[in-house]
C-alpha cells in the first residue's frame, strides 16, 4: 500500500509517493493557475508514468499554501512539520533546515527524531524568496541558470539596501545604468537574499547540519554566497530538495496508516 504526500507552492506542485518508509515515485510540476486541477493531473500521470494504480494509494496527506484545495486528500498537514519530517528522513542528523521557496523563506531548527524545537517564517515580503530571484533575472535578460552562473564568475557584489522587492527593482535598474555588470548585480541580489535569510536565524542561530530544501536550492550562485554570509564550509542539499514537504507529507500518511 502507497502513501501519497502532496505540496502545493506558489510555483511547484510536488508529490511523493512513499511505500514502506521508501521512495517509489515523485514529481515537481508547474502550480499554474489551476493548483487543484493541475494537482490530480500531475498525480495521474506520476501514477500512469510508474504503473501504478490509484486504488494502491492507501491516504494522502497535502500541505503547502494550496493544500485545502485538494478535498481528496484524508486530511492537511502543516507546512513547517513537513518539512522538518521530510529532512529528518533524508538527514537524520540534520539540525536546521533552511528552505527558501517561491513565495516564502523559513528557518526551522530540529531536535531529535526531526522535532520541531522552533522556526521563523517570512511569507510578507518577495524580496528573500525565489520570486525576487525569477524577477531580477528578468530584468537582467537571464534564465534562472544563467544567472546562478552568472554570479558565481566573480567575487564582487552590488550593494542592495532595500528591503522591499520593488523598491530593489529600482535599485538594480539604477545599478545598470551606472553600467555595473550583471554578474556584480546579481552577486549583490544573491548576497542580499542570503542575509535577509539568515538574518531571520538571530534568534536561536544556526546548528550544524545544516539542510538546504526549496527550489532556490538547486541555484548554486545562492548555495555559495549562503556558505559565504553564514561562514560555513558545508550545507547539505536533497537530491531533488523540491520535494521535501511532499516527503513529509507522505510520511504523515504512514504514521497515520500505522496509528502513531
Amino acid at each position: 500500500m502507497l502513501t501519497c504526500g502532496l505540496d502545493i507552492g506558489a510555483r511547484s506542485i510536488d508529490i511523493v509517493l512513499l511505500e514502506g518508509g521508501r521512495i517509489v515515485a515523485s514529481s515537481v510540476t508547474e502550480t499554474g493557475i489551476s493548483p487543484r486541477e493541475n494537482a490530480l493531473r500531475a498525480l495521474a500521470a506520476l501514477l500512469t508514468k510508474s504503473g501504478l494504480e490509484p486504488l494502491q494509494i492507501a491516504r494522502t496527506v497535502a500541505t503547502g499554501y494550496g493544500r485545502n484545495a485538494i478535498e481528496s486528500a484524508n486530511r492537511v498537514a502543516s507546512e513547517i512539520l513537513c518539512h522538518a519530517a521530510g529532512t529528518s528522513r533524508l538527514f537524520p542528523q540534520a539540525r536546521t533546515v533552511i528552505d527558501i521557496g517561491a513565495q516564502d523563506s523559513k528557518i526551522i531548527r530540529l531536535g531529535d527524531g526531526g522535532m520541531v524545537l522552533d522556526f521563523i517564517m517570512n511569507d510578507r515580503c518577495a524580496a528573500g524568496t525565489g520570486k525576487f530571484i525569477e524577477m531580477a533575472a528578468a530584468m537582467l535578460h537571464l534564465s534562472l541558470e544563467e544567472a546562478a552562473e552568472s554570479a558565481l564568475q566573480t567575487e564582487e557584489a552590488a550593494e542592495i539596501s532595500s528591503m522591499c522587492a520593488v523598491f530593489a527593482e529600482s535599485e538594480i535598474i539604477g545599478l545598470l545604468h551606472k553600467g555595473i555588470p550583471r554578474a556584480v548585480i546579481l552577486r549583490g541580489i544573491f548576497r542580499s537574499i542570503a542575509r535577509r535569510t539568515l538574518g531571520m536565524a538571530g534568534r536561536f542561530g544556526l546548528e550544524k547540519d545544516i539542510v538546504f530544501t526549496g527550489g532556490v536550492a538547486l541555484n548554486q550562485g545562492i548555495v555559495e554566497v549562503l556558505k559565504r554570509e553564514a561562514r560555513i564550509r558545508e550545507i547539505l542539499i536533497p537530491p531533488v530538495p523540491q520535494i521535501t514537504g511532499a516527503l513529509g507529507a507522505a510520511i504523515f500518511a504512514e504514521r497515520d496508516l500505522a496509528g502513531r
